[in-house]
């Protein structure tokens, strides 16, 4: 199976939003299925075949998650972000600021979904092949 040390590495190769599709491809390539980021440090489950789950660290000090859900505020940042103007934790901290807690990536399915503090869907996305 893969490790996290294996994603981080692949990870690193990540400037911005635009470098995410490969990063993608290749984490996939190791066997992750899916993966939940918490915005509150970054830390990750990854999920691949068999139930087989390993978790990195923390990634930075706690932020505060909003509670209100902002979505205007939310896809314009988002859309910034996949456009390559804004790096990983300024993303997060947006992300936080406008009541996004976690998000899941489905690398079976091609999706992303994003959460609020309630649990509840508030974005899908598809992953652009």
């Amino acid at each position: 199976m893969f490790t996290v040390k294996q994603i981080e590495e692949a990870h690193h190769k990540v400037k911005s939003g635009a470098d995410f599709l490969q990063y993608i491809k290749e984490i996939k390539n190791f066997g992750v299925e899916k993966f939940e980021t918490f915005i509150t440090d970054s830390r990750t489950n990854y999920f691949g075949k068999n139930d087989f789950k390993t978790s990195s660290e923390p990634q930075y000090e706690n932020l505060y998650i909003s509670d209100n859900y902002n979505s205007t505020e939310f896809e314009s940042q988002l859309k910034k972000h996949q456009k390559g103007e804004t790096d990983y934790f300024t993303f997060c901290k947006d992300c936080a600021e406008n009541g996004v807690e976690k998000w899941v990536m489905n690398l079976i399915d091609l999706t992303c979904s994003y959460y609020d503090k309630s649990g509840r869907i508030v974005l899908v996305e598809k992953i652009p092949t």
